[in-house]
């Protein structure tokens, strides 16, 4: 089994019912689920946005609360995604042993690890859309450009549900986690172009937060929210999916090496 720890993840079709057993879990709290993803973006595009954006000049050529807009957008997804990638899924997989239980179906690590992926993208796409929701109805979505972003989130779910496996495939612990964020998703938050634009940071910073997965997604999400073709659109959204890919390959060899030795 060691052997096979780093072939090619084989998913197939047959992941669809660890979807469908998250998804029913998850209906019987949606509503206060939804209230928590909706709650912390909120804050910040309202608090921010109206409050201190009142006090700010236009941020490239838009007013503050616009600028914030679409990177509350990015940003939720990028939450939404993590939190079920880390905490949600260690625990079906450590705790509760979920996955041991699917396991001992015909189902295979490979069509538990895609559920999980594709779930976590799906969640994230309810937050992210909730988010863009109440921002078109602020009147804030300038053109209908902005209902691009619906795949843009969950192309965005994609990649930090695949980071976040890679995480939940190392942990021991689920303080474990508090090391991910605060070493890599809150400085990422800040570096990402979310609250003010990234020409203001030092070039060196600038050429390494073009690299980070929510830069790519603010770049695509913020013209596409002022009714603009965002520019080098098929390199951001390529790096996005080559982040995906990767990092899944990464965390179904992690995992497998977990659980399979």
């Amino acid at each position: 089994m060691r052997g096979s720890c780093f072939a090619l993840p084989r998913p197939g079709l047959r992941w669809l019912p660890v979807w469908q057993r998250n998804f029913l879990v998850w209906r019987k709290l949606a509503f206060p689920s939804l209230l928590g993803n909706l709650a912390d973006p909120l804050i910040y595009m309202l608090g921010l946005g109206y409050g201190l954006g009142g006090l700010l000049p236009a941020v490239q050529g838009v007013g503050y609360v616009q600028f914030l807009a679409a990177g509350t957008v990015v940003a939720s997804t990028m939450n939404a995604a993590t939190f079920e990638a880390l905490y949600s899924a260690f625990s079906r997989m450590h705790v509760q042993k979920t996955w041991d239980a699917i396991l001992n179906t015909p189902l295979s690590l490979d069509h538990v690890l895609t559920g999980e992926l594709v779930w976590a993208a799906s969640k994230s796409l309810l937050s992210g859309g909730a988010i863009l929701l109440v921002v078109a109805l602020l009147g804030l979505a300038a053109s209908p450009l902005a209902l691009w972003i619906v795949p843009l989130i969950f192309v965005t779910g994609l990649a930090f549900a695949a980071l976040g496996l890679i995480v939940c495939a190392l942990a021991p612990s689920y303080e474990f986690f508090m090391y991910y964020f605060t070493l890599f998703i809150t400085p990422m938050l800040l570096l990402s172009g979310v609250f003010f634009p990234t020409e203001r940071l030092p070039a060196v910073v600038q050429t390494i937060a073009g690299w980070l997965p929510l830069a790519h997604a603010v770049q695509l999400a913020r013209p596409l929210l002022l009714g603009q073709l965002p520019d080098d659109a098929l390199a951001h959204l390529a790096a996005l999916l080559a982040i995906a890919g990767a990092c899944f390959c990464i965390a179904t060899a992690l995992t497998r090496r977990r659980l399979l030795k």
